[in-house]
């Protein structure tokens, strides 16, 4: 592995134990370079999967990308990095165990959705007016409404 500090090509595990859910290998690394110490998490990849883009372009499906947005939804509300992590494996594992080598981006982000609303409804309302590409304010008015009407319904309330 190479090290993102000095760029060494060797380096040295110290320390191995599998995530919280189970779903990767948390290393600890050190550089026989520089002596720096960093993490590293491996994860298994069932299959080679492609996400079919909106635009008709086609790319590698990438977890981190979901990571990035789940995280940037939840960012200062009080969603532990863990629960982020165990949606984001969630969301994989199904892509991952659909069947196919291909899923439409829109796919992904309905799982998104559904994940963050039962984690948090506003990092869910963030996620939504970003993904759903509200145009004004009433957009997000309604939107907001129908969350807090489910809410209510099923006892959610916060």
């Amino acid at each position: 592995m190479r090290c993102p500090f000095c760029a060494h090509e060797d380096s040295q595990v110290k320390d191995s134990r599998p995530t919280e859910d189970n779903s990767a290998i948390r290393r600890r690394r050190q550089c026989g370079g520089c002596g720096a110490r960093f993490t590293t998490f491996e994860r298994v990849q069932l299959r080679e999967i492609t996400v079919a883009k909106s635009d008709g372009s086609r790319e590698a499906f990438d977890r981190s990308k979901i990571e990035q947005s789940v995280t940037l939804a939840c960012r200062k509300r009080s969603v532990a990095p863990e629960k982020i992590d165990r949606l984001v494996s969630g969301i994989q594992r199904q892509v991952e165990t659909q069947g196919d080598n291909e899923v439409a981006s829109r796919a992904i982000g309905e799982m998104v959705m559904e994940g963050l609303r039962q984690v948090d409804s506003v990092a869910y309302i963030r996620f939504a007016s970003v993904y759903r590409s509200f145009n004004e304010a009433r957009d997000f008015q309604e939107f907001a409404s129908s969350v807090q009407k489910a809410g209510s319904q099923d006892g959610l309330d916060e």
